[in-house]
């Protein structure tokens, strides 16, 4: 926009933010101008809404975001949750900021916190993608990065408490066969069983931590699976109908 003339850049208190501040009046006339939020010697555009003409194109709209979020966007720290913010001073700016947003796949929201209105998001694959779309190359890579191990940490202990649940399934069954098993043994002895429940019987008495697989492996002749599951609930039926119970 041809802003040619020198500039000051002042830190404030003594942080990571600094004051541009421009002297020259019909240089910040012509900034303005460019803007479009200058109009018959005044500023005319009292919501601070950016023209749509402005950020028609895609480089627009990415320099846009970008702008936005460098002027008062955050992104949590994402070993503990995933949230990218960007927070406005009126509800159209927020919204504007959304729709903007959501052109480029995400799924952005407006949240009013106190007086100010908040554009967020929450979902990690849109926060890189919003990264990626503001060119924001080495947050992404480190915020990627971060996402990948807790990923891959998450995915360990759901299948880590998913064989937990199944061994937890697995001994919790094996219990109740053996005590169906040896109520008839105590009952009636084992001879009561057919030779097919007996010898079943006999092997989970024997291996009483073992699957129903490598259980049916080891009866000769060898029995599947199904088969063995099928033997244990009949020998379940008969100790349920030695002690009264219902079948």
């Amino acid at each position: 926009i041809n802003a040619c003339n020198p500039v000051n850049i002042d830190e404030i208190k003594r942080g990571n933010v600094y004051e541009i501040k421009i002297d020259d009046s019909e240089q910040v006339i012509r900034i303005l101008q460019t803007l479009k939020v200058y109009e018959d010697g005044r500023v005319a555009n009292a919501k601070w809404l950016v023209n749509p003409m402005l950020i028609q194109m895609t480089c627009c709209k990415r320099a846009f975001i970008r702008g936005a979020f460098l002027a008062s966007g955050s992104i949590s720290d994402p070993n503990k949750f995933y949230h990218l913010e960007i927070v406005c001073d009126t509800p159209s700016q927020a919204c504007q900021i959304r729709d903007v947003m959501n052109t480029f796949g995400a799924e952005a929201k407006v949240i009013q916190r106190k007086k100010y209105y908040v554009v967020y998001v929450k979902e990690g694959t849109q926060i890189s993608d919003l990264l990626n779309v503001m060119e924001a190359g080495v947050a992404l890579m480190n915020f990627e990065n971060v996402r990948i191990v807790k990923e891959m940490r998450n995915s360990v202990n759901r299948q880590v408490n998913c064989e937990t649940a199944n061994l937890n399934k697995t001994v919790s069954a094996a219990v109740r066969q053996i005590e169906d098993i040896e109520r008839i043994r105590d009952t009636v002895g084992l001879e009561y069983l057919a030779p097919g429940l007996r010898a079943v019987a006999i092997a989970r008495l024997e291996n009483p931590d073992m699957n129903l697989k490598d259980l049916g492996e080891i009866l000769d002749p060898p029995v599947g699976k199904s088969g063995v599951n099928h033997r244990l609930r009949k020998i379940g039926e008969i100790a349920a109908e030695l002690s009264g119970g219902d079948i």
